[in-house]
């Protein structure tokens, strides 16, 4: 059995543990109220901004001619955006983009991985440090954009992947993220970003439009159609920060409960040695005073 030294050490040493998980998991929630609201907020923007642009692009024929970032390309390199977080203490939150990402390059897109046609951008340190560390074709990573997450600065990110889109560097653009849906539940997602899909279906062509397009519809479309991406990308990443922060949240609450329990059990211990080391005294005592009576 440990000494009552130790098990108060080990006392205090877990105690200290909570108070640090427990301070963490209350940053962690305010964090995610934050960033909760500013992806609700977002949501039926989206919702209406795409539903205006398959509206739109079901009244013309020829999409591919209107923007370079509609129809399917036949897919000769790949570019796999994978987002992370830039901290740890989050659960599996990190280790499943990561493997996701790696099962996309080793059985997905297997065959054009080993000709050296798929890329990585990596948005978030910890896969940027995994695919660094094990030598994965990186052609850039974005470590810092956590630290001040606007939509004006995802402009230059965005803006550089929709310009290598259009010199043909890549043909498919795929990300890799974590989608916030409550401050309990996200959920791994693979999302192609680029060229991206309409859902011009029959039944948005057969309904009456009433839209007075000036100049044109075709040029209209085209703008919404840079926007959207611009938007879908900002979506990506506030989604996945906001998954984060809850994730980190639950995993500090886990441990904070388990570092209680652990400290129940270790009260316990101490109780029953120091009960342990006055009885052996008293049995002590008692022998000592027996011995001087006889």
């Amino acid at each position: 059995m440990p000494s009552l030294k130790e098990v108060r050490n080990r006392i205090n040493s877990v105690n200290s543990t909570k108070q640090i998980t427990n301070a963490m998991k209350m940053v962690s929630a305010s964090k995610l109220r934050r960033n909760q609201e500013a992806v609700l907020k977002l949501r039926p923007y989206i919702k209406k901004f795409t539903e205006i642009i398959d509206s739109i692009s079901s009244m013309s024929e020829q999409n591919n001619e209107i923007s370079p970032f509609l129809g399917q390309r036949l897919i000769n390199n790949v570019l796999i955006i994978s987002v992370s977080s830039n901290r740890g203490m989050c659960g599996s939150f990190n280790s499943n983009v990561i493997k996701q990402t790696v099962n996309l390059i080793n059985e997905d897109y297997a065959e054009l991985n080993q000709a050296g046609k798929v890329s990585i951008i990596s948005i978030g340190k910890k896969t940027s440090d995994y695919f660094n560390r094990n030598k994965y074709n990186i052609i850039n990573k974005y470590d810092s954009i956590y630290d001040k997450l606007n939509y004006e600065n995802i402009l230059p990110i965005i803006d550089s992947i929709t310009k290598m889109y259009i010199n043909k560097e890549f043909d498919i653009c795929v990300v890799v993220s974590n989608r916030f849906k409550n401050a309990a539940v996200y959920d791994l997602t693979v999302e192609q970003l680029l060229p991206i899909k309409l859902n011009s279906s029959q039944e948005n062509k057969t309904k009456k439009q009433d839209y007075i397009f000036e100049p044109n519809k075709e040029q209209i479309l085209s703008s919404l159609i840079a926007q959207y991406i611009k938007i879908q990308f900002y979506r990506t990443l506030l989604s996945s920060f906001a998954a984060e922060h809850g994730s980190r949240m639950a995993a500090m609450s886990k441990a904070t409960d388990n570092a209680m329990e652990l400290l129940k059990g270790l009260r316990l211990s101490y109780n029953k040695a120091r009960q342990t080391s006055i009885t052996n005294e008293i049995l002590e005592i008692v022998g000592g005073a027996e011995a001087l009576r006889k």
